[in-house]
């Protein structure tokens, strides 16, 4: 399969997430197997409402998210097969880019509040075919508080459907 590769400036270019559920705000930077990118937990974040009422953390299941946006990015930027894509409407689109297929392994060492500016770290470790096996870790304050390896697809589209 040919892959077309893309360079945009903002997040919401690469990936059909939006808000609430968009849990990358900037990439700092993008190779051809490596991005890194930010987030700044705000705390009016849907999810603190109830991850812990009294003491807000960001759920393990968000920071997984955050790595596999990130990741996602990455797929959209270097391996598309799609010569234009759109990201306001998935439909249009003939793939789904970057679907989350196996979360291999997960660790968390930390927490991460509301105020925190997290960095997430994704290496694509390998590629068999259409699967993408990545590792991604979270940092705060300069220490990892999240390690994690899973593996994303191309689907088309029409599955997305049901």
């Amino acid at each position: 399969m040919a892959y077309y590769q893309h360079q945009f400036d903002r997040v919401e270019d690469y990936l059909h997430h939006r808000s609430p559920y968009l849990m990358v705000d900037t990439i700092e930077s993008i190779s051809e197997n490596a991005i890194v990118a930010e987030k700044h937990v705000k705390g009016d974040e849907f999810f603190f409402a109830g991850h812990f009422p009294g003491a807000p953390i960001v759920p393990g299941a968000m920071m997984q998210e955050m790595t596999t946006q990130s990741a996602g990015i990455l797929i959209a930027a270097k391996f598309n097969p799609m010569a234009t894509f759109d990201t306001h409407d998935p439909y249009a689109n003939e793939y789904a880019l970057g679907v989350l297929v196996k979360v291999k392994h997960a660790r968390y060492r930390g927490f991460a509040r509301p105020g925190d500016s997290l960095m997430i770290e994704v290496q694509l470790a390998e590629k068999i075919g259409e699967v993408f096996e990545f590792t991604g870790k979270v940092i705060s304050a300069g220490k990892t508080i999240s390690e994690n390896r899973f593996q994303l697809t191309n689907i088309l589209s029409t599955t997305l459907r049901g």
